[in-house]
Parts: C-alpha cells; structure tokens; sequence
C-alpha cells in the first residue's frame, strides 16, 4: 500500500499541489490532467526526487524518505526525458543501469534478455542509439524502468513518440505487469488509461478531484452529452451557445458531439459519456501553469 496523506507542494508561494489524499494498491491507475496541472510535481515526490512541503508519503506504514535507498529499491521510473548515451547500445545502457543498481551480471542479462523481447527491441539490441527513432527510444526508456523488476512502476507520459501499434503493446505489458504491482501512468492522451486503467485520478485546481473507476466518473456528466447534425453556416452560432467536444463531415452535414443542460432539443440525441468526455468538461476552463 502506497498511502499520500495530506501532501501540499508550494514553489515560493506559488502552489503546485494542495493537500492531495491517495491511496494505491497493486493495478493501474492513470493519472490524467492537462499539461502544468502538477502530474509531474506528484511523480516527483512519489519517487523522492521532491520532498512535500507538508504532508507525508507512506509504503505499508513507513515514510518513504525514511526508507531512502530501500524504497527506491522498490522503484521503476520513467521521466518525461530520460539521460542515455547516444553511442551506446540498449544492451551497453542496460547493463551499465543494472550495475548502478547493483544486480548481478548473469541475472542482468538475462532481464535485458527478456526486456528486450518485452518492448520489441530483440533485434535492435546491439545497435547504437543515436539512429533510433523517438518511439524507439522510448521503448528503451520503458525497459530501464523494468530493469528491477520493481513494485511501484511511476511512468510520466510513457507513450510519447509511440506509434498505434506500440501503444498497444505497451498497454498490453502494463496490463500484465500490474497484476503484482503498483502502476502509475501519467498522461493528458486519454485513450492511453481509457482500456487498461483501474481507476483514473483527476487534477483540478491543485487537487485530487476524483479518484475512481472509469464507469463512475462518466456517469458524472450522464444526461449532458448529446449529438447531432446541422448545417455548416449553423456551426459557428451552435459554438456559441453549446460546448462543442467533437465534430466531423458526414452526408453533407456537421455531425457535432456536444455539451448542454438544456434538455433533449428536437434531432438531439442523448449519447453515453465516455472518459474524454468528461475530460474535456471538467478541463474547459483550465488555466495551467507550473
């Protein structure tokens, strides 16, 4: 159990982070908010890299700053930029990380071995990383963060620079590896948390503003979200009077996804609210910062 009691972050007197209250046990959770609402600063704490200004983070009971090199023996991080050298290979990066980490050699090959295959990196092992592509580095990004086989795994926009189809297959790994583990992914794509997350937590003005399951923050917004068709020249003015979370051509007409409290309008049709959805709700008005 991974417990955050109480924790505030302040930069001087700017606020990062305002009184946050979580708790994780072993599965995924996606922790979703737009770029600057402070996913970052929570990570950071999380993985000791910060101290709170107040508060306390506890794994089964004890302090985490207390437990020092134990606790971050538990770790697996992957920052949203990550330091390698350009000239080495997955395999030379790799295995310099494990010695830092203090395994032994035999085990750390073989965990290369099977991280490797892991990320679909088999046959780029041995090439040097400057000629890879951003996606490629990222899967490398994702190995070092196995590398301990850990049991808190804190991910920060993992899936930057991921193809579709490597984002599927670095869904389908998390979903595996949280059957025995703590997973924290966090991101602003909210399709990269919709199939494989436990429950979403939520950032809004400092603070936690959910921390559910994906079926019971949707039902938040039940009976506002509805579709329609109009004519192009209408768009502009429907804009205007209703918030407008998806459009596209279709049959000559602009079929339009949209927020209202109105009521069912004739040719509206009230529609089941999805995750991004209320993502796009909630977060409307949002001015980020830090």
């Amino acid at each position: 159990m991974l417990t955050i009691h109480q924790v505030s972050k302040y930069y001087g007197n700017f606020c990062a982070l305002r009184d946050i209250e979580l708790e994780f046990e072993n599965g995924v959770y996606g922790l979703l908010a737009p770029n600057g609402a402070g996913k970052t600063t929570l990570l950071r704490m999380l993985v000791t890299l910060l101290h709170p200004t107040s508060g306390e983070i506890r794994y089964d009971g004890v302090d985490i700053y207390e437990m020092d090199e134990q606790y971050r023996e538990l770790l697996g991080y992957l920052p949203q930029d990550f330091g390698y050298y350009r000239n080495n290979t997955p395999r030379q990066y790799l295995m310099y990380l494990s010695a830092l980490k203090g395994m032994e050699r035999k085990a750390a090959k073989e965990k290369i071995d099977q991280l490797m295959e892991l990320v679909g990196l088999q046959e780029a092992s041995d090439k040097k990383m400057k000629k890879f592509s951003g996606g490629m580095i990222q899967r490398v990004g994702i190995a070092q963060a196995m590398l301990n086989d850990p049991k808190i795994l804190i991910l920060d926009e993992p899936t930057a620079g991921l193809d579709p189809k490597e984002r599927v297959r670095f869904r389908n790994v998390l979903t595996d590896l949280a059957r025995d583990r703590i997973v924290l992914l966090s991101t602003h794509i909210v399709s990269d948390v919709e199939s494989i997350a436990n429950e979403i937590i939520m950032i809004k003005d400092r603070q936690v503003l959910y921390k559910d399951r994906i079926e019971n923050i949707c039902r938040t917004i039940d009976g506002i979200v509805y579709e329609t068709e109009i004519d192009f020249e209408r768009a502009h003015d429907f804009r205007q009077r209703h918030f407008s979370l998806s459009e596209k051509q279709e049959g000559g007409k602009l079929k339009i996804r949209f927020l209202s409290t109105e009521g069912t309008l004739e040719g509206w049709r009230a529609v089941k609210p999805g995750l991004e959805d209320v993502f796009l709700h909630i977060y409307q008005d949002e001015k980020v910062g830090r």
